[in-house]
């Protein structure tokens, strides 16, 4: 017999030891990244569970996002590239929670659910999804063998980085965090994108850093952060989730320096899998430096079921669109003000 369970997280001890029992879990699943996201904004997690005689069978992440701007709905999760659902059953059992949180959303007034990602492409529902890519790194401690797996240009970046005097340290000191979010605003101002609040990084650091799912990684150039990047991790999986870099100083090739060392550090230090997270599917630039370093390209779709019709319907792509050009020339106070109003009601 199985049975559908609502569970918070946060009020479950054992939620992480839970997890870890399904092989493709990550940080996402994860108690800590939960209390991030209900700490930061208030979104209420209730995490579907289907139980089996022999354990958790599947379980969907999904958080309430109730916005007088946006509306009311559920996603799994906010500012989560992927959360797929998990499952040791296969496609039946993550039909059953995928029912399970319509049901939950019908009866809660959401106006749509969306999950992001699926783990068998061959299995998703029809209809209308966003489709992005996905890059995935098998680690080994032989960082011999990862190395001689780079593309001949990134190994040449990486040396170039050295030659020039470029030094990556790793940390998970506030205070780096501070220097790397500096970083990140000049980036998603290039970017055309306002920065998340610094609230938002400091409940990174409280729930996720400070408790050893995370790293700061900063590379400098003659005493200045040029470059920098956070890694999040769980169990033996390990996320690419943020990255940031000075356009000016791109000749330093710093960011290949980062993510060759937080590479090399993972795998020496037990971690088999790295995920490079999202990437859009027109942004061939991204894409091959993210194969640059081995990875494995697949699919990563987005599912998003609009709760009053019942249909599926397009997920529209944040990072593009009009606003892009505004912020490239917004002055930083006015960007960070419209992060601080904006994120919790786009999630």
């Amino acid at each position: 017999m199985s049975a559908i369970s609502l569970i918070d997280p946060l009020a479950t001890p054992e939620w992480d030891a839970r997890v870890a029992e399904f092989p493709d879990a990550t940080i996402f699943h994860g108690a800590a990244w939960a209390r991030t996201l209900h700490h930061a904004y208030g979104f209420r997690p209730e995490y579907h569970v289907l139980r089996g005689a022999a354990g958790d069978a599947a379980i969907l992440p999904v958080m309430e996002v109730n916005s007088w701007l946006t509306g009311r709905r559920g996603v799994g999760l906010p500012f989560t590239d992927a959360c797929a659902p998990l499952s040791r059953g296969g496609p039946d059992d993550i039909r059953l929670v995928l029912a399970s949180a319509i049901r939950r959303g019908t009866e809660r007034g959401w106006r749509h659910l969306e999950v992001r990602g699926q783990p068998d492409e061959t299995e998703r529902p029809e209809g209308p999804r966003a489709v992005h890519v996905g890059h995935r790194l098998a680690l080994s401690e032989n960082t011999t063998e990862l190395w001689n797996g780079l593309d001949p240009a990134t190994r040449r970046a990486v040396r170039r980085a050295r030659e020039l005097g470029v030094e990556v340290t790793s940390s998970t000191a506030l205070s780096d965090l501070a220097e790397f979010y500096a970083l990140m605003g000049v980036t998603r101002r290039r970017h055309g994108l306002p920065p998340q609040p610094w609230t938002f990084f400091v409940r990174v650091h409280d729930h996720l850093i400070s408790t050893g799912h995370g790293h700061v990684w900063l590379a400098r150039h003659e005493g200045k952060p040029v470059a920098g990047a956070v890694f999040l991790n769980f169990c033996d999986h390990v996320i690419y989730k943020w990255g940031a870099s000075l356009e000016r100083w791109q000749q330093l090739r710093a960011n290949n320096l980062v993510m060759w060392e937080a590479i090399a550090w993972h795998a020496q230090h037990g971690h088999v899998a790295l995920d490079l997270g999202r990437t859009a599917s027109t942004n061939e630039g991204l894409r091959r430096f993210k194969r640059g370093w081995g990875a494995v390209e697949y699919p990563l779709s987005y599912l998003r079921i609009d709760l009053r019709t019942g249909e599926r319907v397009a997920t529209p792509d944040g990072a593009a669109g009009w606003h892009t050009a505004l912020f490239r020339h917004a002055p930083p106070t006015l960007s960070r003000w419209v992060g601080n109003l904006l994120y919790r009601h786009a999630a």
